[in-house]
């Protein structure tokens, strides 16, 4: 079973970030609540609350959905900062002239994933209803010849036609 938390619009650029996502990824909850808490980049604040986010939105799920979530089990299965939309800008410049500037956003997703005590994810197959696809047929290992192209219909000359002198 996933639990996911998304911030729609953070202010911080995604490279900026992913370098505090990746500090987490693949670790435990209490793990990355720690590491997140003694980061000194700015964005672990929010980063952080968004953690705190998807723990609630999976104790949510175990306490009033009936679902059976053992959230010491819980770790940070993907956490994912994409580019959101880039806010342009004109700083003043000397002699009357601008310089163009880009004010970059992200939009961050954490994921959480329950492992069991082997270290296997718990509740991954068949979850939230979805089908296995039907494997495709192969394509075909020969490829079909082109359609042979017809020589070029010769015209026929059209000779000068005679004209008779009076």
């Amino acid at each position: 079973m996933e639990f996911r938390a998304e911030a729609r619009y953070m202010r911080v650029s995604p490279q900026k970030a992913r370098l505090v996502l990746n500090l987490i990824k693949g670790r435990r909850v209490e793990e990355a609540r720690n590491t997140l808490a003694f980061t000194k980049k700015r964005v672990a604040a929010t980063v952080g609350k968004l953690l705190q986010s998807a723990i609630d939105n999976a104790n949510f799920l175990s306490t009033e959905k009936g679902l059976d979530v053992e959230l010491d089990n819980l770790y940070v299965k993907s956490a994912v900062a994409n580019d959101g939309p880039r806010m342009k800008r004109i700083r003043p410049a000397p002699m009357g002239r601008a310089y163009h500037y880009v004010r970059r956003i992200s939009h961050l997703e954490i994921v959480l994933a329950e492992k069991n005590r082997n270290g296997a994810e718990v509740g991954t197959a068949g979850q939230h209803g979805a089908k296995a696809a039907p494997a495709r047929p192969k394509a075909k290992a020969h490829v079909q010849s082109k359609a042979k192209s017809k020589a070029p219909v010769k015209k026929k000359a059209v000779g000068k036609k005679a004209t008779a002198k009076k």
